[in-house]
């Protein structure tokens, strides 16, 4: 199923029923910030190490710490004072290693969904009972933690095996952001159940904008603020979803911190945008176009 392109059906916007997110909004908006756990010496994993230097690879592990002891505390003083909640693709190890910062996270109100157990344990070259037991130990453990459901995955690094959203749904997971294919929800394709993609970014991801491309925060928070713009005006005709993906150790830096704020502003300073989380998104999709979407998929060549 991934090695051919049969996951989700070609179906372009103009094929596609109108979507209209609640109040008549144009766009939904979702910050996502990344919290994750690292290993200082991780198992070597099938394709290649977790830790692009030899191991220990102290300032790569020191770095990450850094967005854990201070870098998400500077996300969580930005988002209160735009009053905005977030969705955690969340480490479930987090839960264990440092229950503070999930704590604060739920005092706020924000969605937890999982991103694995740690992000230097990718799911590459598992069997498909490994990756049920990773995915349930990942919600299992989240869950038991926030006493909510964990509707949401991305997978660690973004790794992948063949099967493995098929697995999604046998523990409730209802939407993943593991491809980045659409800028609207977008049904995918599984052998039981039902699950939907809800867009993400890699291209103004911070992560690899300013971590890997070198960008400055002012260009990082000007691709935002562009792509933003042109999604606003484009759902005029059909709602999109504009994703701002955050990593606690990148944009948390004092030097960044402040372009975020400056892409929240603007996009509070305009009408017709519905702050929401995964499941919100999740919610609408499902009870109001999931069933067309679906059907225009069946008349139209994969």
């Amino acid at each position: 199923m991934l090695r051919e392109p049969s996951r989700y059906p070609h179906v372009p916007y103009p094929s596609r029923p109108r979507l209209v997110w609640p109040n008549g909004a144009r766009i939904a908006v979702w910050v996502v910030p990344n919290i994750e756990f690292y290993e200082l010496d991780p198992p070597t994993g099938p394709v290649r190490p977790a830790w692009l230097r030899p191991t220990p690879d102290v300032l790569g592990y020191s770095l990450r710490d850094y967005g854990n002891r201070a870098g998400i505390w500077r996300i969580f003083e930005a988002l209160d004072r735009h009053g905005i909640r977030a969705s955690v693709s969340l480490n479930a190890a987090v839960c264990e290693h440092l229950p503070e910062i999930v704590q604060a996270c739920l005092d706020r109100d924000w969605e937890l969904f999982a991103h694995g157990i740690y992000n230097t344990r990718w799911i590459y070259g598992m069997s498909p009972n490994q990756v049920r037991e990773v995915i349930k130990d990942s919600v299992e453990t989240i869950r038991a933690f926030s006493g909510k459901p964990v509707r949401g995955w991305l997978s660690p690094a973004v790794s992948s095996t063949e099967d493995f959203f098929d697995l999604l749904p046998e523990f409730g997971i209802d939407y993943t952001i593991d491809m980045v294919h659409d800028d609207q929800p977008t049904p995918i394709c599984v052998k039981s159940g039902r699950l939907i993609s809800i867009p993400y970014s890699s291209e103004t991801n911070d992560i690899r904008v300013m971590g890997m491309r070198g960008y400055s925060p002012a260009d990082w928070a000007k691709m935002l603020k562009a792509a933003f713009d042109r999604l606003h005006e484009e759902g005029e005709e059909s709602g999109t979803v504009f994703c701002i993906p955050l990593h606690p150790y990148i944009v948390g830096q004092p030097h960044r911190i402040a372009a975020l704020e400056d892409v929240l502003g603007h996009i509070k300073s305009r009408d017709g945008v519905w702050f929401a989380t995964g499941s919100e998104i999740a919610d609408c999709y499902y009870e109001t176009f999931y069933a067309a979407a679906m059907s225009t998929a069946g008349s139209v060549r994969s």
